[in-house]
């Protein structure tokens, strides 16, 4: 088992400069949306992390050729007719390759066994992407029957309309890129839409490519279908999800700290967390040329705010640390869906800083965090990434030693995270 030893850092001590890693989000879509063109593509920046890496090893399976050297990431796709050519595809901790890849897997003709680790079988629900895979002519089930991986998929898919909850972004992701490549039109319409800017990212990946999609405010989509691409160039930007742990922990400590790699006009939703900070009263200077944002040296005097979290809904775990020190404390809200991330991640977030002295109140859709004073303790991650990076941050700024165990899945999206962080003076061990 892995853990973190975390000192408190004092005020102003944390210093210099980081590049963000690039976005998990875009690199898992890059290399998808890559694999399922005709033609090579170029990807640049890809995110070094076992995710993506799983996500590349998959689609070799299902036809795809990719090379990897260095920081050029070259893929030969296989024109949207995936092969078989293992019997079972292991997701293993990610959701969005459980979501992305059943979708595709209904563009073939054969059977196709999709499971995952104990989170993937137990937290992300399927039973909607299934429903609307079997509704386009699939054959689409949870073996068990219980709504969850493992799952059995055959297709193939056929144009239609299909109704289903869009409270989780994954399942219509999935759905509008498998639907870009059927022969005809489909429609795609979606009760209680949220996490919008994830929509968005795929939306701009499929627009970028020449899918014609028609968006009538995330109710309603209509893709025309036919979707064929000879290979494309691009390379991936800094993770707003990731930048939101240094982000946090300047802004806590009173340091001045620069990120690189941060471009304001790619449509991740967790570049909200900007635009927040300078609402609660953080001194941010942002250089939209260089991509650039410093946290000015200094007290912020942090004014508490109710949020709305459902668009940058990654940011909960951080900004409920966040909260125990704005003036008035946090209502982050909207936020059932963080319940069915790689954990609970409402209840653990509550029962965790709890254990460092935090006046936290769980509601069913967010939580309530008051100012406190929090001490150090012995944490747990619950093998959640955002989680150990979050309890990691609150450490920092506690009094005394904070311990967070089980930190291993950290590399899932910042594989460098306590480097980087040693690097600008932090104390983790």
């Amino acid at each position: 088992m892995t853990k973190y030893i975390i000192q408190p850092i004092q005020s102003g001590k944390l210093s210099g400069c980081l590049t963000v890693p690039p976005s998990k989000s875009q690199s898992m879509r890059a290399v998808l949306l890559a694999s399922l063109g005709r033609g090579h593509s170029q990807i640049r920046n890809l995110l070094k992390a076992p995710d993506v890496e799983l996500m590349i090893e998959i689609c070799r399976d299902m036809g795809a050729e990719i090379r990897v050297s260095n920081d050029l990431t070259e893929v030969w796709g296989f024109g949207a007719k995936p092969e078989r050519n293992q019997p079972v595809i292991n997701a293993g901790n990610s959701g969005i390759i459980l979501r992305f890849v059943s979708a595709i897997a209904g563009l073939g003709n054969k059977t196709y066994t999709l499971t995952g680790d104990d989170s993937i079988c137990s937290m992300r629900p399927m039973q909607t992407l299934l429903d609307a895979l079997s509704d386009l002519g699939a054959n689409a089930s949870s073996i068990h029957e219980n709504g969850f991986a493992p799952l059995e998929i055959k297709g193939p898919l056929q144009a239609g309309t299909v109704k289903l909850s869009g409270q989780d972004s994954q399942p219509i992701s999935a759905l509008l890129i498998a639907t870009s490549f059927l022969e005809g039109k489909s429609e795609i319409h979606v009760d209680n839409p949220g996490e919008t800017p994830w929509i968005d990212l795929t939306l701009d990946w499929l627009r970028f490519l020449g899918v014609t999609i028609h968006n009538h405010n995330y109710t309603q989509y209509v893709v025309e279908g036919y979707a064929t691409y000879a290979g494309f160039t691009y390379r991936v930007p800094g993770d707003w999800s990731s930048a939101a742990f240094p982000l946090t922990a300047a802004v806590l400590s009173g340091s001045e700290l620069t990120l690189h790699n941060l471009d304001m006009n790619d449509p991740q939703g967790d570049k909200q967390i900007v635009d927040l900070l300078i609402d609660m009263g953080v001194n941010l200077e942002i250089d939209e040329k260089e991509k650039s944002i410093k946290v000015l040296e200094g007290k912020h005097a942090l004014k508490g705010r109710e949020v709305d979290v459902n668009a940058f809904i990654d940011a909960l775990p951080i900004l409920s640390v966040l909260g125990t020190v704005a003036e008035g404390g946090m209502h982050l809200k909207n936020a059932a869906v963080a319940r069915t991330k790689e954990s609970d991640r409402i209840t653990v977030m509550t029962s965790e800083l709890k254990k460092m002295g935090a006046d936290i109140e769980e509601r069913d859709d967010g939580m309530i965090i008051r100012p406190s004073k929090l001490h150090g303790a012995e944490l747990d991650s619950h093998q959640d990434h955002r989680i150990a990076m979050s309890l990691t941050i609150a450490g920092l700024c506690a009094e005394g030693t904070t311990i967070v165990n089980d930190v291993e899945m950290v590399s899932k999206t910042y594989p460098k995270f306590r480097e980087e962080m040693q690097s600008i003076g932090a104390d983790i061990q």
